[in-house]
């Protein structure tokens, strides 16, 4: 199953250094039936940029906890084994765990197949989101517009042999 997997820069220098995500359980979106049942309309590429766009916003709560990280947010992208990737559907869903997955074993750096990380433009906006979404989460509209101001800018597209540069 593809896992879409909330980062850090900090995070991913990690990642690259120990060549796996640990420890598990690892919070994680992916296309669920949930997702599936709730945008019945779209294609596969639409529901994975779906579950792509709440990792990027919990890559948000990533950053609130980690000052010292650069305000860019990261996402990992993974082949998992099924059976290693729980969904809890529930009836009180909400929008943003329709997509979120337990990663039950760490992931190795073999099945990571990309990684999206915000382009150096985008951190005055992810900047503002990041001191904004715990009042976001909370309800808070005006912080929730200060949060969509960082999901307005597109994640870039890195192949696994190009992470490395990101540190260059």
């Amino acid at each position: 199953m593809r896992v879409y997997l909330p980062s850090t820069l900090s995070g991913l220098a990690g990642i690259l250094r120990d060549r796996k995500l640990e420890p598990a359980p690892l919070t994680g979106y992916a296309v669920t039936p949930a997702l599936r049942e709730w945008y019945a309309s779209a294609d596969l590429e639409e529901l994975e940029y779906a579950a792509m766009a709440d990792a990027a916003k919990d890559s948000l709560r990533l950053l609130a906890a980690d000052p010292e990280a650069p305000s860019r947010r990261v996402v990992i992208v993974a082949e998992v084994p099924d059976d290693a990737v729980v969904h809890e559907a529930g009836d009180l869903m909400d929008a943003d765990d329709r997509a979120l997955v337990r990663v039950t074993q760490p992931v190795s750096f073999d099945r990571i197949v990309s990684g999206h990380v915000d382009d150096a433009e985008a951190e005055t906006d992810v900047r503002v989101a990041r001191g904004a979404i715990t009042a976001a989460d909370a309800g808070d509209d005006d912080a929730g517009f200060d949060v969509d101001g960082a999901a307005g800018h597109e994640l870039m597209w890195y192949a696994t042999q190009e992470l490395s540069h990101l540190f260059s």
